[in-house]
């Protein structure tokens, strides 16, 4: 009886522990959620996965059709991480929201470019020429920014991204701004001397930026940048911050090269 006295305060410190274990390698094998957009941004994250998992990191990549569900699953905890945004947009979302989600790491590239069936440069545009913009407010903007860039007008200052053509204050070419709806310019292309391409639509028509694209957007821009993000009370985690660091491998570097050929590039 003494004995087995001395023995059960033993035997349950054992049991304790090894439930403490159970806990611990249950949190070590914890699946991690990663939110993004079917397409690309998803494909993208299926490389990382791949790569977390010769690390032990297991990820379950999480599809969806919008741009808002996204962001509000990671806010309210039904994912880990979520990559298929740029800042400007998670900031917005942020304010719109009362979240409170920041990026951890840059992921890819998606850069708006200007595309032409006719020249190969834009100082080869021609007096006169007819150029197409997106018709949307986000997407004109950007692609009469993308104009300026090039040396192409001037605007306003300040205007930035939410440039209309009555803020063209120079436009030496002449030029004839058509506005057209985003999924249209590709199609355009034989009718217009150059038009301003979100990615995505160029991804989508199959247009080969090496051969069509005369003038891309800058590797800084903040919308041709896309993040991973996180609730801010996790942007120090470890696991998540070597996440970040895999889509800068040069395995998932090399799946982007190989899978879309310049028209997504890794972020730097």
């Amino acid at each position: 009886m003494k004995l087995k006295r001395l023995l059960a305060p033993l035997l349950i410190g054992v049991l304790a522990l090894g439930i403490a274990g159970c806990g611990q390698s249950s949190n070590n094998d914890k699946e991690i959620r990663i939110g993004a957009t079917a397409g690309p941004h998803a494909e993208v994250v299926e490389a990382v996965a791949k790569e977390a998992a010769k690390e032990g990191i297991k990820i379950k990549v999480v599809e969806f059709s919008d741009y808002i569900t996204p962001n509000k699953a990671l806010a309210s905890g039904d994912l880990e991480l979520d990559s298929y945004q740029h800042v400007p947009f998670l900031e917005n979302f942020n304010k719109q929201n009362g979240t409170d989600l920041v990026p951890i790491g840059k992921t890819i590239l998606m850069r708006m470019g200007l595309y032409s069936n006719k020249i190969h440069n834009p100082a080869d545009i021609p007096d006169g020429a007819i150029v197409a913009v997106p018709n949307d407010p986000t997407n004109g903007g950007r692609g009469l920014a993308l104009l300026a860039k090039a040396g192409l007008i001037t605007l306003k200052d300040g205007v930035g991204f939410k440039a209309t053509p009555a803020d063209i204050t120079a436009n030496p070419k002449h030029l004839v701004i058509k506005e057209l709806e985003a999924a249209q310019l590709p199609r355009s292309l034989d009718d217009v001397t150059v038009a301003a391409i979100p990615m995505n639509y160029v991804m989508s028509a199959g247009i080969d930026v090496a051969k069509q694209g005369i003038f891309l957007e800058p590797k800084d821009e903040p919308l041709a940048v896309m993040v991973l993000a996180v609730r801010a009370k996790d942007k120090d985690n470890e696991t998540y911050k070597k996440i970040a660091a895999i889509y800068h491998s040069d395995a998932v570097k090399k799946f982007i090269a190989d899978k879309f050929h310049g028209t997504i590039e890794p972020a730097e």
